[in-house]
């Protein structure tokens, strides 16, 4: 008997080649002052502004330079106040589409970003419907055009907390894999491999549905074929193959949970300032090794870990026998840097360990491992 599950994500979602010529009319079908949240790496978006001036909307631009903090958010929300914007649309990575998520639901509210932000915040419920939001991601990783969550960096905590409510899914997500054409290496490996593990998690996860299921038993093997082609040369397949992964990683995640990885890359990303997708990547085979450990050892039924391994091992070229172990090392053959530079030796890692311990990511891991079990993940990825 299939078990009951609930499923929320974008009200339409359009993937593929071309389709970001589907954003200005959109957007101007949702309102005439644009505030638009963008990055600077993509030429494409000052095209979009013309194209959105010339049919007479007004458009305000925020630059988003990096990972949000609350006075990035509050910057933004004051640009949107100024500017009367009754349409928000965001064109970039995972930060710049967080960004537009917070500012989104937070323009038509009176109260502060500290009010509603999880665990160092109030967490106290939106009131306000949010403002009609555009995403158009032009990196593959974070799948956050159809997630529900903001993550907005505190750095007085040392902490990264997630704005969170169910009505933060985008109007409309765009996903058009040719804005990820030619991006940096380094950049389409570390967040191909954050990509990779918001669809191996959720698989993985106690809170798993039939319909997450689909979707990264799909993405999985095909995430892994990707990210092996790209280390090794510019493909276009490719790319759209990791654009769905990502967005399938979205998918998953919001519809399902994460575990360790996230759990553990939360608190060392808002402790060290290291970058998401490679805390993500580095974690990911010590993760994997010590739950699939951890698991045989009370007996459970490691069936899906070893339908993991499979999806990885050929594409990774090692036996599924050892593609988790192996991980490290070959993340090493496609250069991508350990933690070091980050986890630095006056670190405290048991800290981390125990604050991760409460992490929302880590309530659906599937299995409860013990904080001197994810320091010894971490030093395997230092």
């Amino acid at each position: 008997m299939t078990a009951a599950f609930s499923f929320l994500t974008s009200g339409r979602i359009e993937f593929g080649r071309g389709k970001r010529d589907l954003v200005s009319a959109a957007a101007l079908g949702l309102g005439r002052s644009v505030l638009m949240i963008r990055g600077r790496s993509v030429a494409w978006v000052d095209q979009l502004t013309d194209d959105l001036t010339r049919s007479g909307a007004q458009v305000t631009p925020v630059i988003s330079t990096g990972e949000p903090t609350v006075a990035i958010v509050e910057e933004a929300l004051a640009a949107g106040r100024a500017a009367r914007a009754d349409v928000v649309v965001a064109v970039g990575g995972g930060s710049v589409i967080d960004l537009g998520k917070a500012v989104a639901v937070l323009l038509p509210c009176a109260s502060g970003v500290m009010d509603h932000l999880e665990s160092v915040g109030a967490g106290k419920p939106l009131t306000a419907e949010p403002l009609p939001f555009i995403a158009v991601p032009t990196t593959s990783g974070t799948g956050a055009e159809v997630t529900k969550n903001a993550v907005v960096s505190v750095p007085e905590a040392a902490r990264k907390v997630s704005l969170r409510d169910d009505r933060m899914l985008p109007d409309l997500a765009v996903i058009d894999p040719s804005l990820t054409d030619h991006a940096p290496r380094a950049q389409t490996l570390a967040s191909g491999l954050d990509a990779l593990t918001q669809v191996i998690e959720p698989y993985l996860c106690s809170r798993a549905n039939p319909l997450t299921d689909a979707l990264c038993r799909a993405a999985i093997p095909l995430g892994a074929r990707a990210l092996a082609r790209l280390a090794v040369e510019e493909h276009p397949g490719a790319r759209d193959d990791i654009a769905f992964v990502s967005l399938a990683s979205g998918l998953a995640l919001a519809n399902a949970g994460l575990g360790a990885v996230h759990g553990l890359a939360g608190v060392v990303g808002g402790r060290s300032g290291a970058p998401h997708g490679l805390i993500c990547g580095r974690l990911l085979g010590p993760v994997l090794a010590a739950n699939a450990a951890v698991l045989a050892q009370s007996g459970a039924d490691l069936g899906r870990f070893h339908e993991v391994a499979v999806w990885l091992a050929e594409p990774f070229g090692h036996s599924a026998d050892e593609v988790f172990a192996a991980l490290p090392e070959l993340l090493d053959r496609w250069q991508v840097p350990r933690l070091g530079k980050w986890l630095t030796p006056q670190m405290d890692l048991m800290a981390i360990a125990e604050e991760a311990q409460t992490a929302s990511s880590m309530k659906a891991n599937p299995c409860v491992l013990p904080s001197k079990v994810l320091v010894e993940v971490m030093h395997q990825a230092l």
